[in-house]
Order: structure tokens, then C-alpha cells, then sequence
């Protein structure tokens, strides 16, 4: 494989899209899943920190980053055959809709809702119901996030090997 534009288009897409796949992947295994056996105050404070932290350049990076290398490899790779370019499209369509979306329109109002939250002064009573409300909808939408981030990722394996099959 040669260093050219396409290629290094193609990779840093999917290294990027292979990252926040990971992200997800992780947080569902691990991160929520611990903070799930926290009691009310553990679990929004945990919650409430790793959301503030979060927000950072190199999650940007790794979150936008496929987006926007989506557009580029789509342009790129407009001559590639059909099956090639349905593929990035595909992928594209997939994180798009099922990582950005879901998180922009999903998680983070959640997330704002918890950052609101003053867990210091909180009641039991507030505590409780603010977990009732956050915990399963945040994961049940970051389970969407996981699954397509993953089919995303698939999707441009498949397409780079199509890629490499027509030396392209």
C-alpha cells in the first residue's frame, strides 16, 4: 500500500471510527456498568465528573473526526466503484445517524440535565428520581451509539479491503 491521499484518508477514518467504536464499546462494559452498581450520589457524582472531563480536544477529535472524513472519503473515492462508495456512504449514514445524532439529540440533554444538578445539596428523594430518569435513557441510548459506531467501523474494514481487492 502506497502513501497517497486516499489511502490516508481511508485509514484515518477508520482508525478514528475504530476509536469512538472502542469508546462506546468500553463505557458499555465497563464504565456504566461499574458506575450502575454505585448508590444514587456515588453514581450521578461519578457521572456528573467523567461528563465534565470528557469534553476535551482529543475526544473531539475522535468523535467529529469520523464525520468529517466521512465527507472527504466519500469525495475522494467518487470514481471507486459502487459498491465502494455505497459502502462509505453507508458507514457514513450509520455513524452519523447512530453516534452523532443519538448523542446530540439523546445523551447530552441528559448529560445537561445531570450537570445541572447540584448533587451536594440534593435531596434523597431528588437524587433518586434524577438517576430514575438519566440512567436507563442514557444507556439505552449509548447502546445505540455502541452497536453503530461498530457497524460503522465494519463497514469501512470491508470498504478498505474492497479498496485494496481493486488497487485502488
Amino acid at each position: 500500500m502506497n502513501v497517497s491521499l486516499e489511502n490516508t484518508a481511508i485509514i484515518t477514518l477508520i482508525v478514528l471510527t475504530g476509536l469512538s467504536a472502542g469508546l462506546c464499546f468500553t463505557w458499555s462494559n465497563a464504565v456504566t456498568t461499574g458506575l450502575g452498581r454505585l448508590d444514587n450520589i456515588g453514581y450521578l457524582s461519578a457521572f456528573q465528573q467523567m461528563n465534565r472531563t470528557i469534553i476535551n480536544p482529543t475526544f473531539f477529535l475522535v468523535f467529529f473526526g469520523p464525520f468529517f472524513l466521512s465527507i472527504i472519503n466519500i469525495y475522494v473515492f467518487r470514481n471507486a466503484p459502487s459498491n465502494i462508495k455505497g459502502l462509505l456512504i453507508a458507514a457514513a449514514i450509520v455513524y452519523t445517524v447512530g453516534v452523532l445524532l443519538v448523542t446530540i439529540f439523546g445523551n447530552v440533554p441528559l448529560n445537561e440535565l445531570l450537570d445541572k444538578t447540584n448533587i451536594a445539596t440534593a435531596s434523597t428523594e431528588d437524587l433518586q428520581n434524577l438517576r430514575a430518569t438519566f440512567e436507563t435513557k442514557w444507556n439505552q441510548f449509548h447502546a445505540i451509539r455502541t452497536v453503530t459506531a461498530t457497524i460503522a467501523f465494519v463497514l469501512l474494514v470491508i470498504s478498505a479491503m474492497q479498496i485494496a481487492k481493486n488497487n485502488l
